[in-house]
């Protein structure tokens, strides 16, 4: 990494179930960490670790470096209000979230407005990753702030992968990834149904396809809750997924591109939702949907 890290004041606005771990990270790290949050449990679990409760986003956004993981458009939108971005003045804001590319560019301006730099960092990973460190994250907006941003994406993260100067752009890729991600889980559910049917074990077939032609994370760490049918408790939830095929077809439309296969996954994303026993489980249970049938 070979970035020297001194003990710096950040702000910290999201402490859900990957916003916690990541701000713990940099309390852990030695920084002093101001901790907004919705609820208060989560802004007391991180108070006992020594970050500093403030009562409200303008007060995290106050910090020279601050960070943001919000669930969606919605609550980035409510949260990061005018007002609060005024709190922001000089300082450096990184919105870590997945949101839709035309919210990051509204964003990226308003920001600017307030004479801030606005940095887009979404990232790749489950809780368990964030917990560890080792998420991969995708960093575009101006270089300065990017470099001011990086030593504590550090501590966040495995790699950080700067991906331009307009912000939007780190966006855009993440909607693409976990666009692909999708197919992937769908793809796996109508294999695996296949091979069970023709008699074969799910976790063996499973097995078969991580070790062979299909490597890597998704496959072999989703392959084995599907197998396995353990989708509670969720690392990502259906209803976030179903949130992400929204974002990739806002970004089709605005770059005039035909995604062929969206209306396939939105209407198995939509049967899930629509299952008691699926919609609120971890986002690979829509292979269920197939599975079933």
């Amino acid at each position: 990494m070979g970035t020297r890290r001194t003990m710096t004041t950040l702000g910290f606005i999201g402490l859900g179930t990957m916003g916690g771990d990541m701000a713990k990270r940099l309390i852990e790290a030695g920084h002093d960490v101001l901790v907004w949050n919705r609820s208060a449990e989560k802004v007391e679990a991180l108070a006992a670790l020594g970050a500093r409760p403030v009562a409200s986003p303008a007060e995290a956004l106050s910090a020279e470096v601050s960070f943001s993981m919000l669930a969606n458009d919605a609550a980035v939108e409510a949260v990061l209000s005018d007002e609060a971005i005024k709190a922001c003045r000089t300082n450096t804001h990184v919105v870590m979230a997945s949101i839709s590319a035309g919210l990051a560019d509204r964003l990226a301006a308003a920001f600017g407005a307030a004479g801030a730099e606005y940095v887009a960092a979404p990232v790749l990973g489950r809780p368990e990753v964030a917990a560890a460190g080792q998420l991969q994250i995708l960093a575009a907006g101006d270089p300065q702030a990017v470099s001011a941003a990086t030593p504590y994406l550090e501590i966040m993260g495995k790699h950080v992968w700067h991906l331009g100067t307009k912000p939007s752009t780190a966006n855009a890729v993440k909607i693409a990834v976990n666009y692909t991600t999708i197919h992937a889980l769908q793809a796996m559910g109508e294999s695996v149904a296949m091979a069970e049917r023709a008699g074969v074990d799910p976790s063996l077939f499973v097995d078969l396809l991580s070790s062979t032609l299909f490597g890597g994370v998704v496959y072999s760490g989703y392959g084995t809750l599907i197998a396995k049918r353990q989708y509670y408790p969720p690392g990502f939830t259906v209803a976030l997924g179903r949130k992400d095929l929204g974002l990739a077809e806002d970004l089709a439309g605005l770059t005039n591109l035909r995604l062929a296969t969206l209306p396939a996954l939105t209407a198995v994303f939509d049967a899930a939702l629509a299952d008691p026993d699926l919609r609120d489980g971890d986002w690979s249970a829509i292979v269920e949907v197939t599975r079933q049938q």
